[in-house]
């Protein structure tokens, strides 16, 4: 499993909430589900999709 990126502890704390604890966790949700959490900006959600396509892995449709 691949850890998470580096990105603001209040996004940590958002998808931790959903139990997103790797990068893999994020292909079970949309990018809409993601940015819809408190805490998640646009910020966090470019440095998740620079490093899921770094390792192949896409968001749920």
């Amino acid at each position: 499993m691949t850890p998470l990126p580096k990105i603001a502890a209040p996004a940590i704390r958002a998808l931790d909430s959903i139990g997103v604890k790797h990068l893999e966790d994020l292909a079970d949700h949309s990018e809409q589900q993601i940015l819809s959490l408190h805490g998640f900006g646009k910020n966090g959600m470019m440095i998740l999709k620079d490093a899921m396509r770094e390792h192949g892995i896409q968001f749920k449709n």
